[in-house]
């Protein structure tokens, strides 16, 4: 039995994970800086593209970035062209983190609409399901914190995911009348973090259609041919367009290093074991990750099942989908040789349909639903009272950065406050598992949001105060203090935010022997596209170098005997005037010593 909503009722379920999307992700979104080091990567981009006009090629710190394609890039620098950023947007985080934040919504909205019009059978209240699922994928741990910083991720999920719920729909109806819809999104989504989307797309449609057996029907109602056809039309026009414009670089770069090394080697010490991914799979559907293992076991069920009825398998056409979906995820990525948490999110509105389906599922039986929720109840304990007790795992934080950290976390009491939330959904959970009638996960979800304002938000600020706001402290600190346009240099801690918040070329160096020489040869002979003109460094007409130095590497021999006019301390950086004849000097004698600069040679990833 299916049970249908009016239209009024549906009103009120698409405003209400309106509200909490509008709640959990655009609230306070830009009261704090940039997170280094990638968002201020795609900020400086976006907003050099605003501020140029040249749409075409991301640039950051006078070099081409083809780490991603334009789309987060378009979307961010539009928002850059809205008059009066000082005082909308102070940070430049709105305009940075816009996207990501209107992303996931637009997810849970879909999300929340597919549930309402097509409740699966026997949901006696799909708007409390739809609101659910919307929830549950809203507040998994790498949503909450990728959709609010200023990287491509959250689009991807949103655009992929989108286009695949909107197939399955399409495959659900009995006409098909914009299924060019879906693929039109899918080429969004390629525009986004270029082909594993269409990868992805192509896995989840075959292993759907296997589990199905019905590939006659599947490619009848969504045209995959067709559709991959109006995915290309339109994103190829931009690749053509780099191709042509960048040539043999953005060839080698983008589609070599950033796709295919990534799927073949390891890059950037993003090295995980095999298993990396069925523990990112646990940790993102937190707490309810019980649910979701059972779900899977399910669909497992389902691949096994070859003599399974074609109604049966059509009634459980949205399990099989979403698991097919979060396989396609977690095969591809596991046999990818680069590994990152952040790889996972396109697969976690699939768990939250699974999680949300599980969890209303009247052929369980209520002792396997009252061992999920028993489960809960134990991991949240624990969890609650390891946060209570910060004695155990408050010595373990150790960051250069943020030396005060654990200090600052018991001044703050957050700790207690995120025990206090924790050991809420753990009661609530102890009590679900004696209690069969009032069991919804809408009353674990209730807890996490309020954490989410008083625990999340607030550790946020307090991470942005004694991370990020000396690096915003230190750019205020070097344009007021900069004469005669001399150049602005950055060693040891590498944080791109101090060239976005500068609007500078900054020269980015390591903190060894070998740093220095190429600091000072750099400054001499490196030439960068700055903003709207081709600068020359070797034709400026400067005689010192103003230097942002951590206080580690300011401990280093090398760099602690350089004579410097030190011109204030903001955390733990510095800032010195060097003299160049001075450095320049130091780089002779270090030369001398087999130091060698190699600061010219090809690297994948610079800036």
């Amino acid at each position: 039995m299916k049970i249908s909503i009016s239209n009024n009722q549906y009103k009120k379920g698409i405003c209400l994970i309106l509200f909490l999307g509008i709640f959990l992700f655009i609230w306070q979104l830009g009261s704090t800086g940039l997170v280094d080091e990638t968002p201020p990567l795609f900020a400086a981009a976006s907003r050099a593209m605003s501020d140029t006009g040249n749409w075409l090629t991301p640039r950051v710190n006078g070099l081409t970035r083809f780490d991603k394609p334009p789309l987060i890039y378009w979307l961010m620098g539009t928002f850059y062209l809205i008059p009066g950023q000082e005082n909308w947007d102070p940070l430049g985080t709105w305009s940075a983190r816009l996207p990501s934040a209107i992303s996931t919504i637009l997810m849970m909205i879909v999300l929340g609409d597919t549930l309402m019009k097509f409740p699966v059978k026997n949901d006696l209240s799909p708007r409390r399901t739809a609101v659910i699922t919307s929830l549950v994928f809203a507040l998994s741990p790498l949503v909450v914190i990728w959709s609010r910083i200023a990287v491509s991720d959250a689009l991807l999920c949103s655009t992929l995911g989108i286009s695949l719920i909107l197939n399955w729909r399409n495959y659900k109806k009995p006409l098909v009348k914009n299924f060019w819809l879906p693929w039109v999104i899918l080429g969004l989504a390629v525009l986004t973090k270029g082909p594993v989307a269409l990868v992805l797309s192509i896995m989840t449609f075959t292993i759907f259609g296997f589990i199905q057996r019905d590939y006659l029907t599947l490619f009848r109602k969504t045209k995959p041919i067709k559709g991959l056809l109006i995915s290309l039309f339109v994103s190829l026009p931009w690749y053509i367009a780099e191709l042509i414009v960048e040539g043999k670089p953005f060839w080698d770069s983008f589609f070599g290093y950033h796709n295919f090394q990534r799927l073949t080697s390891v890059v950037n010490n993003h090295s995980q074991p095999w298993w990396f991914f069925i523990l990112i799979l646990l940790i993102s559907s937190l707490p309810f990750t019980p649910f979701l293992i059972m779900a899977l076991r399910d669909f497992g069920d389902s691949i096994v099942a070859f003599n399974t009825p074609y109604s049966q398998r059509l009634e459980r056409s949205l399990l099989n989908f979403c698991g097919s979906w979060l396989l396609s995820v977690l095969l591809l990525f596991s046999f990818a040789a680069t590994k990152l948490p952040s790889y996972w999110i396109p697969a976690v509105p699939a768990a939250s349909i699974m999680i949300a389906l599980e969890s209303i599922n009247k052929k369980r039986s209520l002792s396997k639903h009252s061992l999920s929720y028993l489960i809960i109840a134990i991991l949240m304990i624990l969890l609650g009272l390891t946060l209570s007790n910060p004695d155990i795992w408050i010595l373990s934080i150790n960051d250069p950065e943020m030396p005060s950290l654990g200090i600052e976390l018991l001044n703050s009491k957050l700790n207690i406050k995120a025990a206090f939330f924790i050991l809420t959904i753990a009661a609530i959970s102890f009590y679900f598992v004696f209690n069969f009638n009032l069991r919804s996960l809408i009353f674990l979800q209730i807890p996490l949001i309020f954490m989410h304002m008083f625990f999340m938000l607030p550790l946020w600020k307090l991470a942005d105060n004694l991370r990020h706001k000396p690096v915003r402290e230190v750019s205020k600190k070097l344009l007021m203090v900069q004469k005669n346009n001399e150049p602005i240099a950055m060693v040891g801690a590498v944080k791109p935010s101090l060239h976005f918040y500068t609007k500078q070329l900054v020269t980015y160096e390591s903190h060894d022997e070998v740093g220095l020489v190429n600091l000072s040869n750099r400054i001499r002979l490196e030439k960068r596209e700055n903003w709207k003109q081709k600068i020359e460094t070797s034709n400026r007409k400067y005689n010192t170098l103003l230097l942002v130095i951590d206080r580690e590497t300011s401990s280093y021999p090398h760099w602690k005997s350089i004579y410097k006019n030190e011109l204030g301390t903001f955390g733990v950086y510095k800032i010195w005037r060097l003299d160049l004849k001075t450095l320049e000097k130091k780089e002779t004698l270090l030369r001398s010593k087999g130091f060698e600069p190699d600061w010219n040679e090809f690297k994948n990833e610079r800036y």
